[in-house]
């Protein structure tokens, strides 16, 4: 192993990790837990999901995400509503409310995004990032192909 290989895991995951502890502390400002938070920004990021596709898009269990959505339909965040393309599908959208502070989540989370490349030079942010969608794409790559083999068997 070299130094890349020994250190890129243990620094996605911190990074990750930091990232969304940040988040959480200023997510907290508006109310909203962290888990809260990565649900409203899927919700505002894509329109509507299902409570299937927040599941998967956060890695958690479709009953957490129930329990998640009751919490912040309660509070005005979101709002259930019938899918258009299936009546037996429930959507989950932003709330008018919600949608009129968008903006100011949106520079809560760039600013987050601000602070944590803060120390880099313009060139080592492109950098991180062109190689950050490398790694992603190569690995969403190999996830596919290990789900198409497993189905093969």
């Amino acid at each position: 192993m070299n130094f890349a290989h020994d250190q890129l895991g243990p620094l996605l995951h911190d990074a990750s990790r930091l990232v969304r502890k940040r988040f959480a502390q200023r997510a907290s400002e508006y109310g909203l837990s962290s888990a809260q938070w990565r649900l409203l920004a899927v919700v505002l990021r894509e329109g509507s999901a299902s409570q299937a596709r927040i599941a998967d898009k956060l890695e958690i269990e479709p009953i957490s995400v129930s329990r998640l959505v009751d919490r912040m339909e309660q509070a005005g965040w979101v709002a259930r509503q019938p899918d258009p393309e299936d009546r037996r599908v429930r959507v989950i959208v932003a709330t008018p409310s919600t949608m009129l502070i968008r903006n100011d989540l949106k520079a809560m989370a760039d600013s987050v995004f601000a602070e944590a490349l803060s120390n880099l030079t313009p060139d080592a942010r492109h950098a991180l990032i062109t190689g950050l969608a490398s790694v992603t794409s190569t690995l969403s790559q190999a996830v596919c192909d290990a789900a198409a083999d497993v189905k093969d068997i």
